[in-house]
């Protein structure tokens, strides 16, 4: 095991989950002012500034032609569909409940990396990961309708995110994090940008909306470098679970800035989902210290 390189993706993970709850907070707090386009848009501008001048200054800014490199590519469109879908999610239900809901990501990306990269998933796994989507369940609780747009949203996110962390451990070593992060930012301002109009329109924005925008760019691009620093130099299985640290945060700011408490039934829903991916990590775990000492795969 990695041990220097998992003790620092476990707090850049650390970092980066309390970046994204902290923005996801300021976001939360604009949507009422202006249109998920709008708010992709103005956040992206100061971002992307903010991570170009970084870039710029590390010597970190290569060809713009590596969007063409399929893993690139994939991460970028994943990156855009899960903050369309994020934000809107954020506007229609409470902070806990979207960040409860994203805490099955590391169970969608174990799924997916059985699906897709051909990863040996073996029976307990599968059933921690249809345990964990039972806990996403539980915290959306569907009526007899069936799923709100909000959860559907929610879902979505999950799903870009997942796509995303995959795609980023195809990404070649050589690519500068930076460089990765500002192609992203650069991607969902434009995408943003082209929103607006069909969304509703552009509105005016106060001083403070302005400013809350700014806070969560800032806060943003600490999330984008860390996460992708957290994702290159640690092992998934290790790190993942220091995705948890972000319910902390979600919950506390929902109480004391929304006036937001999970109820029972949330509650329930959170402890199945973490239990399911803690024990999909410690299988992953023991799947690999198995193999290594047998020198063959090993299905858990």
């Amino acid at each position: 095991m990695n041990t220097s390189g998992n003790a620092r993706g476990a707090l850049y993970m650390v970092i980066a989950m309390a970046a994204f709850t902290c923005n996801d907070a300021l976001v939360k707090s604009v949507t009422h002012v202006m249109n998920t386009g709008q708010i992709l848009f103005v956040r992206g501008l100061m971002t992307s500034a903010l991570v170009l001048l970084i870039a710029w200054s590390m010597s970190a800014l290569g060809s713009w032609r590596i969007v063409l490199q399929p893993a690139v590519a994939l991460r970028l469109a994943a990156e855009i569909f899960a903050s369309l879908t994020y934000i809107s999610a954020l506007g229609a239900m409470p902070l806990a409940n979207t960040s409860a809901i994203l805490q099955s990501l590391p169970l969608a990306v174990t799924l997916g990396a059985a699906l897709f990269l051909g990863e040996t998933v073996g029976w307990r796994r599968w059933l921690a990961i249809a345990a964990g989507f039972a806990g996403v369940l539980v915290v959306i609780r569907p009526g007899p309708e069936g799923f709100s747009m909000a959860a559907i949203y929610a879902i979505g996110s999950v799903v870009g995110a997942a796509a995303r962390d995959l795609s980023t451990r195809r990404i070649r070593s050589d690519v500068p994090s930076i460089f990765i992060s500002a192609v992203t930012a650069v991607a969902i301002t434009l995408f943003g940008g082209a929103l607006v109009v069909p969304m509703g329109g552009w509105q005016p924005m106060p001083p403070d909306v302005l400013a809350r925008l700014a806070a969560a760019s800032v806060l943003l691009l600490v999330g984008y470098q860390t996460i992708v620093s957290a994702m290159r130099v640690g092992e998934i299985s290790f790190i993942a679970p220091f995705r948890y640290t972000s319910l902390v945060w979600a919950i506390a700011i929902g109480f004391l800035f929304f006036a937001e408490l999970p109820d029972a039934w949330m509650t329930v829903g959170i402890t199945i989902i973490v239990a399911s991916g803690l024990y999909t990590f410690y299988r992953e775990n023991r799947r690999r210290s198995d193999a290594a000492e047998a020198q063959i795969p090993v299905a858990s």
